[in-house]
């Protein structure tokens, strides 16, 4: 006989907790997210449109939220509150902040809250390493990587693209901020990367001069727009999903991670769609790619545009409450919920108290 549900308790997670929890587990969190990606595709996944929060008087900043739900052998629901300040990095502070809540699949309870911010990098970097590897499985694996936007996203990439068996001849780095392609470059040496790190001046050089191209700008608008620093085909892992112009989308082969939530948001694939008023220039979804649905041609430069899924963030932040629990260090709040010893329901046939039968008011709802 089953037990009746009960409530959780309810854990924080903290920022540390959770670097704890993925230091070292690259491989493991690129399998889960290719799992994710293709639990998704079966249709065992809720995955609403993100929901966005701007401000008339802070145009340049937002806050977006994203629930999802989970199945499979360990579901999950849950809801990823992130929020991108440009601003603060003039600040000495990072551009984004975000928290993830996590509800339990019979009761609906939240159960845990977890600093998400090195989640929700982690899930991105590891669908970027996953799809680098899908995506070059039937072309040349590219030796020369171009990093345009310096931030922590692509500190993550590059994290999880050598932890996952990947090395290059060359490194190269492109950033509007002199300070921050810096940082980068010092970054890569002190990480002992193999391979010759250059500091490119402009756009144009880095794309020109890479066969794997890892867009990850704040950009809220295309900025690259001639198709012809793509002749060589490159392989682009297009993360920020604002930097390309129709016109390059258009000339090349994309893949996006899911087509509703991608052509969207005024995203690049989106502007594409708007130009030509079809989804005809879209190959598929990198599920589509996994499952051998889609293949890759070799002749074109072939883009990947991933929207960010929030069944990733719940993947991982399930994977991460999960050790952290197993290693026994979770920090419950014992008494966060209260009044949660309702008594079941009375049987609606018996007859109504006293109260009622003499005609006094029933409390209101």
């Amino acid at each position: 006989m089953s037990q009746p549900p009960t409530v959780p308790p309810f854990a924080v997670i903290s920022g540390a907790q959770v670097q704890h929890a993925l230091r070292d587990r690259e491989a493991q969190i690129v399998d889960l997210v290719e799992a994710t990606y293709l639990l998704h595709a079966a249709g065992e996944s809720v995955n609403p449109p993100s929901h966005f929060l701007r401000f008339p008087d802070r145009p340049a900043s937002r806050i977006i939220a994203l629930p999802a739900s989970i199945g499979g052998q360990a579901p999950v629901d849950g809801l990823k509150w992130i929020s991108s300040f440009p601003d603060n990095v003039q600040s000495g502070i990072p551009r984004a902040s975000a928290v993830l809540i996590l509800n339990d699949h019979d009761t609906g309870y939240p159960f845990a809250c977890l600093e998400s911010s090195i989640i929700s990098a982690t899930r991105t970097a590891a669908s970027a390493a996953l799809a680098a590897d899908r995506l070059t499985r039937d072309r040349q694996r590219p030796t020369r990587v171009g990093f345009f936007g310096t931030g922590l996203i692509a500190r993550y990439i590059h994290a999880f693209l050598t932890a996952t068996g990947w090395s290059f001849d060359e490194i190269g780095v492109h950033d509007l901020s002199r300070d921050s392609a810096a940082g980068f470059r010092d970054h890569l040496q002190q990480t002992r990367t193999d391979g010759q790190i250059t500091v490119h001046d402009s756009a144009e050089e880095l794309i020109r001069s890479s066969d794997l191209v890892v867009f990850a700008t704040v950009a809220s608008e295309p900025h690259v727009g001639d198709p012809a620093w793509f002749h060589h085909n490159p392989l682009v892992l297009h993360v920020s999903l604002r930097d390309l112009s129709p016109e390059i989308i258009l000339s090349s082969t994309n893949i996006v991670d899911d087509v509703d939530h991608c052509l969207k948001a005024d995203t690049s694939p989106h502007l594409a769609e708007r130009l030509t008023g079809s989804r005809d220039f879209l190959r598929g979804t990198l599920a589509d790619v996994m499952t051998g649905r889609v293949t890759v041609p070799t002749d074109r430069p072939v883009v990947f545009s991933p929207f960010g899924l929030g069944v990733l963030d719940l993947a991982v932040g399930k994977y991460v409450y999960d050790e952290t629990a197993r290693a026994g260090q979770l920090h419950v709040v014992d008494d966060f919920f209260s009044g949660t010893g309702r008594k079941p329901a009375q049987d609606s046939t018996a007859p109504p108290p006293e109260a009622a039968r003499v005609g006094r008011p029933a409390a209101p709802r």
